[in-house]
């Protein structure tokens, strides 16, 4: 079953665990590659100083402003394009970082893995784009909450949030 636009519409906070165990579709060239998100980050709002969005719309962040059910794939360290899902209402900017698939753990490996690149930015989340996410209703996967990775410069508080969500 296609996830559609009303499940991303819910908070990062609760997205974030959810897409745990869904599966990743992405249709290229060659065909479809299907791969179950394993690992999930979330960035809730200009409130979280880890967030992208925590210094205001720029032209890199307006599309977290969007309402959820579309792509925000950005360039980190000028190689890896990220992935990442953007939730909740319009004008609130929050979005999961796909840290992880199965076969492909890192958010670089996943995009590159899935054949996403920032060309895939700002797209709907479903067939038609070629990217979108599916639940099997499979056996739900167990999953342990940590810390979030690579986010020093944000704050104290932020850098503790345990908003890091991994299939064991």
């Amino acid at each position: 079953m296609i996830l559609d636009k009303n499940y991303y519409e819910r908070p990062a906070t609760i997205l974030a665990p959810d897409l745990i165990g869904k599966y990743l579709c992405r249709r290229t060239c060659e065909g479809i590659i299907l791969a179950r998100i394993v690992e999930t980050e979330c960035y809730f709002g200009e409130e979280d100083t880890a967030c992208h969005a925590h210094k205001g719309k720029t032209e890199r962040t307006k599309v977290m402003y969007e309402a959820g059910g579309i792509t925000y794939v950005y360039l980190c360290y000028g190689i890896h394009s990220l992935l990442n899902i953007v939730t909740g209402p319009k004008d609130h900017p929050e979005a999961v970082l796909i840290r992880g698939v199965e076969g492909a753990v890192g958010p670089g490996r996943a995009t590159k893995y899935m054949q996403i690149t920032t060309a895939d930015n700002a797209l709907p989340l479903c067939e038609e784009s070629g990217i979108w996410i599916e639940d099997n209703d499979e056996k739900t996967l167990k999953i342990s909450r940590t810390a979030r990775i690579g986010i020093d410069y944000a704050s104290k508080r932020d850098r503790e949030r345990k908003w890091r969500f991994v299939a064991k």
